[in-house]
């Protein structure tokens, strides 16, 4: 089904500064084009300087194939940009379970989960919440939050104005893994129903070279000076499954300044 341009296009509430923010005005574009939406860009100094793209579709899902369709995209059109200006690896993930709220939409979607909130200009003084998601205005303006363990004479809910949203993201907990992963469809099974895999487990497995994370990463193909003109990466291995699967997402890494295609 085909997303619809105000899916696509609606706007973030916290955004990036610096670097970030030059590689989200080149990608965000793009991204659209595919029929994916930016969800946040991060700029760290690990391996020397990682450049880590999130993104989904409209309806929050995100697998696989659409990191590295989108890695394959983006690539060659960081390389004509340069937002950086010198060398960085380049990760495409998903938003992961305890995923970044960025939309209003986000806030309506995981309305009574546990989210953590900060605000850009504090509110009576405080800028960090943690508590319950309530259902945004309908302008998309505010949004209440239910705290709890608060102080007696404070209120137990508050009302968060969104405009001055830094960064928000949910909490992970058994409710909203069982959740997610109900939002996600059955676990995808390429070797037999679901329900066998409890027999399956008891056989020997060889060690995953990285366990799956509540945030969706998994295992990253790194690029190095020794790989062979034109060698494209290996793909990520699939972590050894002991029970229902949490979102295994590729991250497409590559060391930019090379000649090598991904």
């Amino acid at each position: 089904m085909a997303e619809s341009p105000s899916e696509l296009m609606e706007p973030r509430l916290a955004v990036e500064t610096g670097v970030g923010a030059q590689v989200a005005r080149v990608v965000e574009g793009p991204l659209q084009g595919l029929g994916y939406r930016l969800v946040r860009v991060k700029v760290s100094a690990q391996n020397g300087c990682t450049v880590q793209i999130m993104l989904e579709r409209p309806d929050g899902t995100c697998t696989i194939d659409d990191c590295e369709a989108a890695s394959r995209v983006l690539s060659p059109i960081l390389d004509l940009d340069d937002p950086v200006g010198g060398a960085y690896n380049l990760e495409m993930s998903s938003p992961g379970i305890d995923r970044p709220l960025v939309r209003v939409s986000d806030f309506a979607r995981w309305a009574g989960y546990e989210a953590k909130v900060e605000l850009a200009v504090p509110m009576d003084g405080r800028k960090r919440f943690r508590g319950i998601l309530g259902v945004p205005d309908a302008q998309g303006k505010t949004v209440p939050i239910d705290l709890p363990d608060v102080k007696e004479g404070l209120p137990s809910r508050i009302t968060l104005p969104l405009r001055d949203l830094a960064e928000a993201h949910l909490v992970l907990t058994d409710e909203l893994v069982r959740e997610s992963l109900r939002r996600g469809g059955p676990p995808d099974d390429e070797d037999g129903d679901f329900e066998d895999e409890a027999e399956e487990a008891e056989a020997p497995r060889p060690a995953p070279r990285k366990a799956a994370s509540p945030k969706g990463a998994s295992a990253k193909a790194a690029s190095s000076k020794a790989k062979s003109p034109g060698r494209k990466p290996k793909a990520a291995e699939k972590p050894a499954r002991s029970g229902p699967k949490q979102p295994v997402l590729t991250k497409a890494n590559r060391l930019k300044g090379h000649d090598e295609p991904l």
